[in-house]
């Protein structure tokens, strides 16, 4: 059984994740073996297998862990008592500000996605689907509700904002002069702007 655990008490899972998305986003998916990654974390292969049946699974987990996050923050600006105003904004935001924190696995996945095998592709866009339409209940809960225009469908409404997130790994550099919550508040503004009455 390989230790779960290095002298730093880092699990094994978690070092293997960080040198697979290093290296992943240094120079490319398809470019990084399965030995760099296992030398990068100071594991053996059997470690590697033992957490992740394959390169396949690190790739997968390196967007599942950040899309899991999302999907918990969402659920709770969603199921929050304030107006629908409030909640879509925060969820629009929070999104954000969350992928800007996770720049380097978003960069991975959107350039790497294709390397997935059909199955995990599968899967993955069945968690991205989830986690649009709970985003996008909440658009239709406030044009329901008269709060919001229903002259755009929900669907483009939710497109046109996540195209902006998935864009993000295009131009967003820390150093530049917005922080991460300043570009997030700009795009939440923008989409509430385009469901104005």
């Amino acid at each position: 059984m390989p230790r779960t655990t290095d002298g730093d008490g880092t699990p094994v899972p978690q070092r293997l994740l960080a040198a697979a998305t290093r290296l992943f986003a240094e120079q490319g998916y398809d470019r990084t073996s399965v030995q760099e990654i296992v030398e990068a974390a100071g594991v053996t292969k059997g470690a590697l297998y033992h957490y992740f049946g394959s390169k396949d699974d690190l790739l997968h987990e390196v967007y599942a862990r950040v899309l899991r996050i999302q999907q918990e923050r969402l659920d709770h600006f969603a199921g929050m008592d304030a107006p629908v105003e409030e909640r879509l904004r925060a969820a629009a935001a929070d999104v954000v500000v969350t992928t800007i924190d996770n720049l380097d696995d978003a960069m991975i996945f959107f350039r790497s996605m294709h390397h997935l095998s059909p199955e995990k592709n599968k899967q993955v866009r069945a968690e991205r689907r989830r986690y649009h339409e709970r985003f996008r209940a909440l658009i239709e809960e406030g044009q329901k509700a008269g709060v919001f225009s229903t002259a755009t469908p929900a669907d483009l409404v939710v497109d046109y904002h996540f195209g902006s997130v998935h864009h993000l790994s295009t131009w967003y550099r820390p150093d530049g002069p917005l922080t991460p919550q300043q570009v997030a508040d700009h795009l939440a503004d923008l989409l509430l702007r385009a469901l104005r009455p």
